[in-house]
């Protein structure tokens, strides 16, 4: 293809993407109303009343302090939501642009990472979400007696967000590690020498990431990411005995049919039989 036709594909294919974007964004905006606003809501509201500015009863709203606050709101909610609603159309019409200049193995390989990934950042937000109680409630409670926690709602659920969008993209990094793999840029020998390192990266990684900065979140974060990690070398393990065993055989693919193989034809030293050697001792 001409370059002119890797861009119009390429124009082709983004705007599908944005167009399922849109689609999705439109259906979350109109979702805000119908349970997705009350979901965001939830780890909040679920608190000890007095860690609430209110009146001390069910009441759990959040403060607006301008007036488009609420409308920047719902539509940052939307195109987060509708962003991830959208996924798989985006990462298929990326797969699609990308599988021209792949190889059948790399091809097949493409198709399971869109899986792959998919899974593990939706992985991550559950987790996030779960976390968020705990995190929460630590967090107001460490105030003290004698303070009143107001919070905003462009501050509270940009955190939620921020919380979700951190604990799914990290999940994402051991899958990075498999890829260069897959790729033969990292090796499992350098995965198995560089493990401690990894796992303390991550920790330092999971203590910045974090929109919380509480060890519990940390840990939360830190612990599934090592796990992954330590599935991503064993993966890279396979992969690479794989790869040897492979390069093993394929070296003689390259000889003519009358060329003889690189083998070494010398007869091997046999044991003697034990038989022969006890009536030699004998003799």
């Amino acid at each position: 293809m001409s370059l002119v036709a890797h861009l119009t594909e390429l124009r082709n294919r983004v705007a599908k993407s944005l167009l399922a974007i849109l689609l999705a964004t439109a259906f979350a905006f109109w979702w805000y109303e119908h349970g997705l606003g009350d979901f965001i809501r939830a780890p909040y509201c679920g608190l000890d009343p007095d860690l609430r500015f209110g009146d001390g009863g069910d009441d759990c709203g959040l403060l607006i302090t301008d007036v488009f606050g609420g409308v920047f709101i719902r539509l940052k909610v939307s195109f987060l939501a509708g962003v991830v609603l959208a996924a798989p159309v985006w990462l298929y019409q990326l797969w699609a642009f990308i599988t021209p200049g792949l190889r059948r193995n790399e091809k097949r390989y493409g198709i399971g990472f869109v899986a792959v990934s998919t899974v593990l950042f939706a992985a991550g937000a559950v987790l996030a979400y779960v976390a968020l109680d705990n995190g929460l409630e630590l967090l107001l409670s460490l105030a003290g007696e004698g303070t009143i926690v107001a919070l905003t709602a462009p501050d509270y659920i940009g955190f939620v967000l921020s919380l979700l969008v951190a604990f799914g993209v990290s999940f994402e990094v051991p899958l990075m590690a498999v890829a260069l793999n897959l790729a033969g840029v990292l090796s499992y020998d350098v995965l198995k020498h560089s493990r401690r390192w990894i796992f303390f990266l991550t920790i330092v990684f999971a203590a910045f990431v974090t929109p919380t900065q509480d060890p519990f979140t940390m840990l939360f974060m830190a612990g599934p990411m090592i796990l992954l990690f330590e599935v991503a070398i064993q993966i890279a393990r396979f992969v690479d005995r794989r790869r040897a065993r492979r390069a093993g055989v394929e070296h003689f693919h390259d000889l003519d049919d009358d060329e003889a193989s690189p083998l070494d034809a010398r007869p091997s030293r046999l044991d003697e039989p034990q038989g022969s050697s006890t009536a030699s001792t004998r003799g």
